[in-house]
């Protein structure tokens, strides 16, 4: 192992990788290359559901010194420091949904983003695309800068913001990046929020000119 990379104790649940597993899947391609046609939502939807864990871990390091997970892990001051945070990025803040919030983190060195969404089709999350990429980049850039990205669960608003940052800053499209993310914990953003995350994959698409 290389030095500077952990172990955690519940290797099982956290998933001990070496940091080149955290990479995006290798994608073979095969036959001409044609341009770049977004998925079906349909097609997303059975992506989605091809590989399902029997358990869901409360928080997995899906990118590099990034991590997916749900309002236990957010909660858990101790694990946090464990882990390194530095960042906490919540996607269900709020008084009825996961009230955390920077009073909560008081004497923890990191740093509070809130988001109030709610885990609805018809919830325009996609307003916070890039200005949440953007945190997260920042964050990411950081020396030792280590991200949660939570919700309630940590499969459908935290999903969602972290497969738009691989889109936007990783050059990835929308395939690529569930496979990256599904590769280290199970997800399941709602149709609704699918739907923005190809409109999303559309236009990135266009400006890159994907092949």
């Amino acid at each position: 192992m290389r030095p500077g990379l952990r172990r955690w104790p519940e290797s099982r649940g956290m998933d001990s990788l070496q940091k080149q597993d955290l990479r995006r899947p290798k994608i073979h391609r095969t036959g001409p290359v044609s341009p770049y046609q977004p998925p079906t939502l349909s097609s997303l939807q059975r992506l989605l559901w091809a590989r399902r864990a029997a358990t869901l871990s409360h928080v997995n390091e899906v990118w590099p010194n990034l991590f997916l997970g749900d309002a236990h892990a957010a909660r858990d001051r101790s694990k946090l420091t464990q882990l390194g945070i530095t960042h906490v990025v919540n996607v269900a803040a709020g008084k009825f949904q996961v009230d955390t919030g920077a009073k909560f983190y008081h004497g923890m060195p990191l740093e509070y983003y809130g988001i109030e969404a709610e885990d609805n089709p018809f919830f325009d999350l996609s307003v916070y695309f890039l200005p949440v990429a953007r945190y997260i980049r920042t964050a990411l850039s950081v020396p030792q800068g280590r991200v949660l990205v939570h919700c309630a669960m940590g499969v459908s608003r935290s999903a969602t913001v972290v497969l738009a940052f691989l889109m936007i800053y990783e050059n990835m499209t929308l395939v690529e990046a569930i496979q990256t993310v599904q590769a280290h914990r199970d997800i399941c953003p709602n149709s609704g929020f699918l739907r923005q995350l190809q409109v999303l994959d559309h236009r990135l698409g266009r400006e890159t000119e994907r092949h």
